[in-house]
């Protein structure tokens, strides 16, 4: 997920941080990555979440602080017809949206924000709804268009959202980024001023933080919401600072140039907790590390080559390497046995490159084949150390005879490439939005998503389809985890990714800073840190 760093201006950027570091009402933060835009329903990156879903806009419901318990946001109650084709919900009112230099607006809240932010992603004739220059990856990944019947307006504080079939994790799902609630008034006005581009770079929401400005590939500026419905935030200011190295987010924490640093490498954690200065948080959380296999160039649409890949790649090697001892248990499956739906008989692929080599011969590539292995730089939580990772596969894949190269993308050119399916493998990392199994299943490995390009491997099986198209519209708890398992084993035979890791969260702070909590979803919300 993390940029190349711009090394022009580099010293500017760290005396601007020193400044405000010091300063008793700013929160200071070293991440690793830029915002691929601030109109979040376009983008599926973390740091994209951290800087827009987690700071600007809100959700009708949200989850509890390190929990996946479902709570009121922007939606104060709901209700949920016996059938599970009807969710109506009560809105909070008073709710007041950001203003910004070009725009004020002039009422708070209502249904007409709901509808507007939903039928934007569902009605292709919405005004809206081709102006989306990357489309709404969540909404066509998850087939919502198939799924919701409508979204209607019961009066000025109360809407009703009609499925054509009941969804398990739909509630759930109104927490994710994806259905953050936008001012209708405000894409009005910018309609109707020829601005549709501010919406992505003058976002304008009604959560905990004001976005002030962005400098590209340096900081993203916010203030605090003096008016925020659930109190302002602990500090007036908050800066993202963009820091793709993880030891110079380390390196400016020591300092004091930040005050949170996150995706620490897991291998550099006992020396951090060593240090009496910070103080180091960790948890169990819902991550998943893999690479992506694309079926659509042959010769790995060939089943027989992807299972070649998977039993050359000495995982246990490359774990040891990337997260050091404890801070990570190897992927089997496409999230962690911790959630419910896993099947625990189902047995890992061996590091075994002489089965691989026969494989190779039985699909005609007894002389190996060429290919390229897609990565970034930088590191974070899901690939701590990606130049590492890529050459411990190139040498693994060489030994079965496979040539590759390695090539390195800034993490939006990486995504937006591999949307379009240019790769071969690709690393990747995906964290749970909501604590569901469908989350992992069908944004990443679903045919909806092989369309939309959210599924990294191109990958379509009718049969996987059908079980988790299934299970979502299952009620009971044991009859989808049934459903998954089956889908899971037919996952595992076909091979589309190498299933990696699933990795510890980390975050490192400095000593006194308080009300910081880790989210089993890997997301990062600073609205109750309180500075020393």
């Amino acid at each position: 997920m993390s940029p190349m760093p711009f090394l022009r201006g580099g010293l500017l950027l760290v005396a601007l941080l020193c400044v405000h570091a010091q300063a008793a009402d700013s929160l200071v933060v070293c991440t690793e990555a830029s915002p691929e835009g601030f109109d979040i329903v376009q983008y599926t990156a973390a740091t994209t979440a951290d800087a827009t879903a987690e700071t600007l806009f809100e959700r009708l419901v949200a989850f509890a602080p390190g929990s996946t318990e479902v709570v009121p946001a922007l939606a104060q109650s709901w209700e949920i017809s016996a059938d599970g084709l009807s969710y109506s919900f009560t809105l909070r009112q008073g709710v007041k949206f950001h203003a910004n230099q070009g725009f004020t607006p002039s009422r708070a809240f209502n249904a007409d924000d709901v509808l507007w932010s939903f039928q934007r992603q569902l009605d292709p004739a919405h005004p809206w709804h081709k102006l989306s220059l990357r489309g709404f990856p969540y909404a066509e990944a998850m087939g919502l268009a198939q799924l919701i019947e409508r979204v209607e307006k019961l009066d000025e504080h109360r809407v009703r959202f009609v499925l054509k079939h009941p969804e398990a994790p739909f509630l759930a799902n109104l927490a994710m980024g994806f259905a953050s609630i936008y001012s209708a008034e405000y894409a009005d006005h910018l309609l109707a001023t020829n601005q549709p581009e501010r919406l992505n770079n003058a976002p304008i929401g009604t959560g905990p933080f004001i976005f002030e400005r962005y400098a590209k590939d340096a900081q993203v500026r916010f203030r605090g919401n003096p008016d925020h419905w659930d109190g302002a935030p602990q500090v007036e200011r908050l800066v993202l600072a963009i820091t793709p190295e993880p030891n110079v987010r380390q390196q400016r924490l020591k300092a004091g140039d930040c005050q949170i640093a996150l995706y620490p490498r897991p291998v550099d954690i006992p020396a951090l907790k060593a240090d009496a200065k910070l103080q180091v948080l960790e948890l169990d959380s819902l991550l998943t590390a893999y690479i992506g296999i694309n079926t659509r160039h042959p010769p790995l649409d060939d089943v027989r080559v992807r299972q070649a890949l998977n039993l050359a790649f000495d995982k246990a090697a490359y774990i040891r390497a990337q997260y050091g001892e404890g801070n990570a248990t190897p992927a089997v499956a496409p999230y962690p046995a911790t959630l419910w739906g896993h099947d625990a008989e189902l047995q890992d692929w061996p590091h075994d490159p002489g089965r691989a080599r026969q494989l190779l011969a039985e699909a005609g590539h007894a002389d190996g084949f060429a290919l390229s292995i897609w990565t970034r730089p930088g590191g974070g939580p899901t690939n701590p150390n990606p130049g590492i990772g890529a050459q411990m596969l190139q040498a693994d894949l060489a030994a079965i005879g496979i040539r590759s190269d390695i090539r390195v993308f800034e993490w939006g050119e990486l995504i937006k490439r591999a949307k379009n399916g240019e790769h071969d493998l690709v690393f990747m990392g995906w964290a749970g939005d909501n604590g569901d199994p469908d989350n992992f299943l069908t944004p990443n490995l679903s045919c909806a998503a092989a369309k939309s390009g959210e599924n990294q491997a191109g990958w379509c099986d009718e049969q996987f389809d059908d079980l988790i198209r299934q299970a979502r519209q299952e009620a009971e708890q044991e009859k989808r985890a049934v459903l998954y398992r089956q889908a899971l084993a037919i996952f595992h035979q076909q091979a589309p990714w190498i299933a990696l890791a699933h990795p510890k969260q980390f975050v490192t702070l400095r000593k006194g800073v308080e009300g910081f909590v880790l989210s089993p979803m890997g997301s990062n919300n600073f609205a109750r840190v309180k500075l020393p």
